[in-house]
């Protein structure tokens, strides 16, 4: 099945369903949003069949904080270009959606034994904007962002989804951006594939398909390979936070499968 029937087919399945699926993409390098490529229209589909949320909460490799993790809950999220060297034509773009004040808070007194605090300091960074002005180009949903504390451990970052998973229930899409392998140091534009890349990807989507949280929420299983596939882990946490917000009746989907650069997995997934 191609992935426009699948969608087709998830459209029907969010349709007869009270929740919200959640959902990760792989979001790559911020000139998708301004250069013609395989993934915006994937992710402009999506947007077309899922359900219209109250409100996204965006959980963005991009927001990292130390010590505890904060919830912005500004009215109106600024739109962060935080990246250099770009054309001034990405600088350009806006995303220009409502924040979410109350629902935020809320979030804040749910996670609140995780040391969560609101705050109206960030906005919306470009692993959230960038796939946002594909899902829903009018910007006209409330988006609010929650950051991820880089102290913690990779299974805290699985708890966290687990916490968030009951507002699915209210009409909220959870979604987060990063990528299941991301090596900058190693990226080529001229080579395939490294082969630890693809191990890792796999690895990691067969145990996701297995519900085996534990081996991917594990140093130790990972080893060698989650090193490789991530020097640092921010564009992993996010994915974890996803998988925990899943429970046993979902239907799980891949989407945007593909390595770019050798060392960036684009891997997007669904749960339903």
């Amino acid at each position: 099945m191609s992935i426009s029937q699948s969608l087709a087919a998830l459209k029907n399945r969010f349709e007869a369903s009270g929740r919200m699926p959640v959902v990760f993409l792989g979001h790559g390098n911020p000139m998708a949003v301004i250069e013609d490529n395989p993934y915006s229209p994937v992710w402009a589909a999506l947007g077309r069949a899922l359900p219209r949320p109250q409100a996204i909460l965006a959980v963005s490799a991009h927001w990292m904080t130390r010590g505890g993790t904060l919830v912005d809950v500004s009215a109106r999220p600024r739109t962060i270009h935080d990246f250099h060297g770009f054309p001034p034509e990405l600088y350009a773009q806006d995303y220009p959606a409502p924040g979410a004040p109350e629902i935020a808070r809320d979030v804040v007194a749910l996670l609140a034994d995780d040391q969560t605090r609101g705050d109206e300091s960030w906005g919306l960074d470009h692993g959230a904007w960038a796939v946002l002005k594909s899902l829903y180009p009018a910007a006209d949903i409330p988006v609010f962002q929650l950051s991820i504390d880089m102290t913690k451990d990779l299974d805290h970052h699985f708890e966290i989804g687990r916490a968030l998973s009951d507002l699915r229930r209210r009409g909220i899409l959870i979604l987060g951006s990063g990528n299941i392998v991301h090596n900058l140091h190693l990226m080529r534009p001229d080579i395939p594939p490294y082969d630890w890349a693809e191990e890792f990807d796999a690895l990691f989507t067969e145990r996701l398909q297995a519900r085996d949280f534990k081996t991917i929420t594990d140093r130790q299983k990972l080893g060698r390979l989650l090193t490789l596939a991530h020097p640092t882990l921010d564009h992993y946490f996010p994915a974890l936070t996803i998988a925990g917000a899943s429970d046993d009746t979902d239907e799980l989907l891949f989407i945007t499968e593909t390595i770019d650069l050798a060392a960036i997995a684009m891997r997007g997934f669904i749960y339903s």
